[in-house]
């Protein structure tokens, strides 16, 4: 006997046009910014490593489209397009990128270690899953102070495999 086939009836999206529309400049400003990082880094102006975050646009922009006012973020070295999804200014973090002292950490961090007390933005971290645990200890801080914020720490597939990511999923699950 066949069954009957679900409806292709989708439910409506949350999100408002205008929303919508926001998202969309978002994710194009990562890419704009980065493309422009990219030719940057090719004709030397960007020294040390630039991670570019070209292709993952879509999932700060989500991500962050969640979260509100006090909630923390975290992540790896990919961090431009986080910065900018923080509500960072782009020039700040440009500067940043050529090492300039008008950057976000006065251009002494480049690509990889960026910070922001304000935006709660607690770092691009250049060693591959540093972020897991801190990201665990501000989860754990949010916690114990009595607060519903909550503590994003990205991370991509060369992170999911080391150690202190596992600990850190033990103790969290604790």
């Amino acid at each position: 006997m066949a069954t009957k086939p679900k409806s292709s009836k989708k439910a409506p999206a949350k999100a408002s046009k205008d929303q919508i529309l926001k998202y969309y400049r978002d994710m194009l400003l990562i890419r704009r910014f980065e493309e422009k990082a990219g030719q940057l880094y090719g004709m030397g102006k960007i020294a040390g490593f630039c991670h570019l975050y070209i292709g993952q646009e879509a999932v700060v922009t989500g991500v962050q489209a969640c979260l509100k006012d006090g909630d923390q973020v975290i992540t790896g070295y990919r961090d431009h397009g986080h910065m900018l999804s923080c509500g960072m200014d782009p020039k700040g973090v440009m500067a940043e990128l050529t090492g300039r002292s008008g950057g976000l950490s006065k251009g002494k961090g480049g690509s990889m270690h960026m910070f922001s007390k304000e935006k709660n933005f607690f770092g691009g971290h250049g060693i591959v899953g540093a972020q897991v645990p801190i990201g665990t200890g501000l989860g754990f801080a949010n916690k114990y102070r009595g607060n519903d914020h909550v503590s994003v720490a990205y991370f991509g597939d060369g992170a999911s495999n080391q150690g202190q990511g596992y600990e850190s999923f033990n103790m969290a699950s604790l």
